[in-house]
């Protein structure tokens, strides 16, 4: 079947399905909501069976309640992301306008749903894609966060050394011999960057928490997300750094955090 700008809803489950797409018909009517025209509809359909994401497609993916605007080249904020999030708001007392370090942010999805849920926050990120930073100051400019472009926390301001209540890295923890593993619309559709995480995955992640206890404020939580494989060594480095740690685990998701802790009194 050609493409054409009168496309029926049968027409664009079908042709989604001869694609490969498993859940054609949430994603035809997805695609039919998000087009303007007709001719908006044949193109979109096009990039979809095409293999691109069908998050850049439409412009958006849904993140723990929220809509996440995506683009061509940003990272997609996975669902099994929203573990993170959700063991973040967990440890993170009441308190008045905590301090959140959104780090490696990609499209900004975490910030912005840790901001959603905590109400008033001062809240930064930082990416070392520039796509991924214009895509997260579109998201947070709403909520005053301040976004910035460079190498993990080389671009935060000084002036939150020892004052982050709370700190998320979604950092890249794929080991590089198992990026040509992944499906393809990750592949040959999201920056490397965001999923090359070194020989045994987990060379960022190391340096996140090597670098937290400079920025963490007494009693402030770094998370990061990684393998339940991985999880061990992850503590180890912690320790390492004279941060206790421990492993959240979600089978449902298929999740795994590691949770380090500043402690109040170092």
């Amino acid at each position: 079947m050609s493409l054409s700008s009168s496309l029926s809803p049968s027409d664009v489950v079908t042709m989604l399905r001869a694609a490969g797409c498993v859940f054609a018909e949430d994603e035809a009517r997805l695609l039919i909501s998000a087009a303007g025209t007709s001719d908006d509809l044949a193109a979109m359909v096009e990039r979809r069976v095409s293999g691109q994401p069908l998050e850049h497609v439409v412009g958006w993916a849904g993140f723990h309640g929220l809509r996440v605007a995506v683009g061509p080249g940003v990272f997609v904020p996975r669902r099994r992301t929203e573990f993170l999030v959700d063991q973040a708001l967990a440890v993170t007392p009441p308190r008045a306008r905590p301090v959140v370090v959104d780090l490696c942010c990609g499209s900004g999805a975490v910030g912005a749903a840790l901001a959603a849920a905590l109400g008033p926050v001062e809240l930064h990120a930082s990416d070392l894609d520039p796509a991924a930073v214009r895509c997260a100051r579109r998201n947070l400019a709403e909520l005053g966060a301040r976004v910035y472009q460079g190498d993990l926390y080389e671009p935060l301001p000084a002036t939150l050394r020892g004052r982050v209540d709370l700190l998320a890295a979604n950092a890249p923890y794929v080991p590089t011999a198992a990026v040509a593993l992944l499906p393809s619309e990750a592949r040959d559709h999201e920056p490397m960057t965001a999923l090359d995480g070194g020989a045994d995955g987990l060379d960022i992640l190391r340096r996140v928490i090597a670098g937290a206890p400079g920025w963490l404020a007494p009693g402030g939580h770094l998370l990061v997300e990684t393998s339940e494989r991985q999880a061990p060594r992850l503590v180890e480095t912690a320790d390492r750094h004279g941060l206790p740690a421990r492993v959240a685990v979600s089978g449902e998701a298929d999740a795994t955090v590691v949770i380090v802790t500043r402690p109040a009194t170092s």
